[in-house]
């Protein structure tokens, strides 16, 4: 079968991250694909002939999604959507049905995955919703479809089968991550417009080396997934065919928590050492999974900067989020990172169960005594199928607008603290950090001491006054 995948054009000139835990409007990044990439690669290894656009990535609007319909005139469209996003990006399908009603078009959403009848009813469109695990789903609808048997023999999919939307049992997630082919690079034209935070650092890639996280954080929508780790050495493989077939200088591994197997760690940075990769890199962690002299290695084999998920300097508010962490582990854990020289970003979440004016100031206070590199601070989301989603709303019979669910916005307070009050907490808490001069010594310190990161760091402090003075941080996460 022919099959085109598609990654929907910009919300309102905003770029739109579209993987998994990130499926977020994203102002000042710009992402690969990177899982239709994997897809295409899977989809090429059961035979089928595969094309790939990137709207968002290239700036491009539905009019050359027309285009490429038009010309490739495939049997089968995928593309990946969003909450927010929702209506913007199911115009995929409605395009796709206009040029050609025959065209059987699959979305891919994970965040939505507990709420498939309202995905399916808000698209008459869209034929197929691949509701999770899409390394195993998607292929197998593809088979399906090509070989024209039935859909219900799918698992992990609602489907429409005339005017009723049916749903399949839930999928068996993939247990060999390692098993899938290397993603399909070449289906890009080339990495130009991609970067993360700041155009800088270029060429530049995601790249997953594990998917999942065990851990039961309350307000995560991949909580307690299994852990699928691919082995050092397929790792270590993907990045010599980027070093040798694109140049790539900046990687960012987007997996939930990198460190998890720190021997896997170990023998990643002993080969990048060893083989001299110079490759810059990114990881995403949990504070107590790291050490001091894992992150010495780390910055010595091309890491630059990790991001924690401390969510909050009040040792209560982590406690009832089920973070499983202790506020001093996270101190730990910055001034480790920092005396190995590896930049830091420290993600927050205002407006958690529990959250008081009393409990802001304390993650305001942790984050003016740690000084982290860099910070984000988002506001709580009661994401379908999270235990704070359950906690909010309970069995009662509620719609929830998924359109709403920004990071930036506040849809829920707490007992102690109004959605309004939530979004002043969060944006008391910037405030609070661009105005302590110890944050900009520090950066400036950082600076001269990694003349390196001069460009980067320019970038980011014009990103900062734009995003604070002129947006007001919104859609910044």
């Amino acid at each position: 079968m022919k099959v085109l995948l598609v990654n929907p054009p910009r919300f309102e000139g905003l770029s739109v991250i579209r993987e998994e835990r990130c499926e977020i409007t994203e102002r000042y990044s710009v992402l690969e694909p990177y899982s239709l990439l994997q897809l295409g690669a899977l989809l090429r290894k059961n035979g089928h002939e595969v094309k790939l656009i990137d709207l968002n990535g290239f700036d491009q609007g539905y009019e050359e999604l027309e285009r490429s319909l038009k010309a490739f005139r495939p049997g089968a469209m995928i593309f990946r959507f969003t909450p927010t996003t929702l209506d913007h990006d199911m115009k995929s399908a409605t395009e796709a049905k206009s040029v050609d009603p025959s065209i059987r078009t699959v979305a891919v959403c994970w965040t939505l995955r507990t709420m498939p009848q309202q995905v399916m009813s808000s698209a008459s469109s869209l034929d197929i919703y691949a509701r999770t695990d899409y390394e195993v789903v998607v292929p197998e609808v593809i088979d399906a479809l090509a070989g024209a048997r039935d859909l219900g023999s799918v698992k992990g999919i609602a489907y429409r089968d005339g005017t009723e939307i049916k749903l399949t049992e839930k999928a068996i997630p993939l247990k060999d991550y390692e098993s899938i082919p290397r993603p399909a690079y070449d289906l890009l034209p080339n990495l130009d417009p991609y970067f993360i935070t700041a155009p800088a650092g270029k060429p530049f890639t995601i790249m997953y080396t594990s998917k999942g996280c065990p851990f039961n954080c309350s307000f995560c929508t991949v909580a307690g997934t299994p852990w699928r780790p691919r082995s050092a050495e397929s790792v270590l493989d993907e990045l010599r065919f980027l070093k040798k077939s694109y140049g790539i200088k900046t990687v960012s591994f987007f997996d939930e928590t990198f460190t998890l197997d720190k021997k896997r760690v170990q023998a990643i940075t002993d080969a990048m050492i060893e083989e001299d990769f110079d490759i810059r890199w990114y990881c995403n962690t949990r504070v107590h999974l790291v050490d001091r002299e894992l992150l010495q290695r780390m910055h010595q084999a091309g890491c630059r900067g990790i991001s924690y998920g401390v969510e909050s300097g009040s040792q209560t508010i982590l406690d009832r989020a089920d973070k499983c962490l202790k506020v001093d582990q996270a101190k730990m854990a910055i001034r480790w990172a920092k005396e190995a020289r590896i930049k830091t970003l420290c993600s927050f979440i205002i407006g958690l169960p529990g959250e008081t004016w009393e409990t802001v100031n304390e993650t305001i206070a942790f984050v003016n005594e740690t000084i982290p590199t860099s910070a984000q601070f988002n506001v709580a989301v009661p994401y379908p199928g999270t235990k704070l989603y359950e906690t909010i709303y309970g069995d009662k019979e509620r719609v929830l607008d998924v359109r709403r669910l920004f990071q930036d916005e506040a849809v829920v307070g707490t007992d102690a603290m109004s959605p309004e009050e939530l979004n002043r907490a969060r944006m008391l808490a910037y405030r609070s950090l661009y105005a302590n001069p110890r944050w900009w010594l520090s950066n400036l310190k950082h600076v001269l001491t990694n003349p390196e990161d001069l460009d980067l760091a320019t970038r980011y402090a014009l990103k900062i006054a734009n995003n604070y003075l002129v947006h007001h941080m919104e859609d910044a996460h």
